[in-house]
């Protein structure tokens, strides 16, 4: 087990570009870059106990234990910046020596992933597969193009570094074409939080994310994406573009009638401007409805006719095409692989163009 490092304040998501400054190896060969020192998606709370977690230390006291445990994976995280250098290396370290699960491999757990900008938007590089708890990868990049280095899905991040050749330099990015500077926050299940993805870049959200060019925060913690009010009050705390509720995997009938209306009312009033999608569930061959989204939409309609002005931005969106017809989409039957991501990212991407373009 490595212990996490310094928390560090963290970087804005609206840092203007400027050269960042790094520390040159004995060698000379190399300069190399803290983490904690680059601009920073995916992190919404600068509080947190190790800099890599997705909450508070605070919301160890609140939330369920299931939920506190998982938040200290660093899933959804990613660095994006500009270097002029013609290659570089990605050392990581996580926080358990357990890098990969039955169903999902040591590359979607635990580790990297590096995508850079091009003319026909964001595009694979390589990854960084790991063999212990801590690696490297080295990586060819295109000069001057963006470049977005997922962190690990399913396992803490204790430290990461970027190296670059010396008499190179590496920069925060421009802001996006699109304007795009708050994030969207997905809050949900397993399937939220990564699994069974074969690599970071192919969650559902980060994928979504790409399609439309925006910051993404991941708060999907595995079996337990179950609505309490304490993750309600958290949610809220974060200043979103679109907030994606998508917990109806881990919750029964009773759960989703006691506890939906009441976490979109409290979001509601905390967040009155900001637009809310609620999302269904479905199985591996696309059959939706499920009795769980039925009361879901019954809540939808209700709100909707209650008061169309203040639930105007309240947005709804099935589950029919998320995973296909053909029963390809998973790993198990219920968990997505690579292809079923790529099917419900997509799906979500095209339902948040439209949001954001309101």
């Amino acid at each position: 087990m490595v212990l996490c490092g310094i928390v560090l304040a963290g970087m804005s998501w609206a840092a203007q570009a400027a050269e960042l400054q790094g520390r040159e190896d004995a060698a000379g060969k190399m300069v190399w870059y803290d983490g904690q020192a680059l601009p920073i998606e995916g992190r919404a709370f600068t509080d947190t106990e190790c800099f890599y977690d997705r909450l508070p230390a605070r919301a160890q006291k609140t939330v369920p234990s299931s939920v506190w445990g998982l938040s200290r994976h660093s899933a959804g995280m990613a660095f994006r910046f500009v270097t002029d250098a013609p290659r570089l290396t990605v050392r990581w370290a996580v926080r358990s020596a357990s890098l990969a699960m039955p169903h999902m491999p040591a590359t979607g757990v635990s580790g990297v992933d590096i995508y850079q900008r091009t003319s026909q938007g964001w595009r694979f590089v390589r990854n960084g597969r790991p063999t212990a708890v801590t690696n490297s990868v080295d990586v060819s990049v295109t000069p001057n193009a963006e470049c977005l280095i997922y962190l690990p899905l399913y396992n803490g991040t204790s430290m990461v570094e970027i190296g670059i050749p010396s008499g190179h330099k590496l920069s925060t990015p421009p802001p996006r074409a699109n304007g795009q500077v708050r994030p969207i926050v997905f809050y949900g299940t397993s399937i939220t939080h990564g699994g069974c993805a074969s690599r970071p870049g192919m969650a559902f959200t980060a994928v979504a994310g790409r399609l439309v060019d925006a910051p993404v925060v991941n708060l999907g913690f595995s079996g337990s994406g179950k609505m309490e009010p304490a993750l309600c009050d958290l949610v809220a705390e974060i200043d979103a573009s679109v907030y994606v509720l998508d917990c109806l995997w881990n919750m029964n009938d009773a759960l989703v009638s006691e506890r939906t209306e009441p976490f979109i009312r409290t979001l509601r009033d905390k967040r009155p401007d900001t637009p809310i999608l609620l999302a269904e569930d479905c199985n591996v061959y696309g059959r939706a409805p499920t009795s769980k989204s039925k009361i879901l939409r019954t809540i939808f309609d209700k709100l909707k006719a209650e008061d169309s002005a203040k639930w105007s931005r309240l947005h709804y969106l099935e589950a029919k095409e998320m995973l296909g017809h053909d029963g390809e989409g998973t790993v198990d039957g219920c968990h997505p692989n690579d292809l079923g991501m790529m099917r419900q990212g997509t799906v979500f991407g095209q339902a948040l163009q439209k949001i954001l373009a309101q």
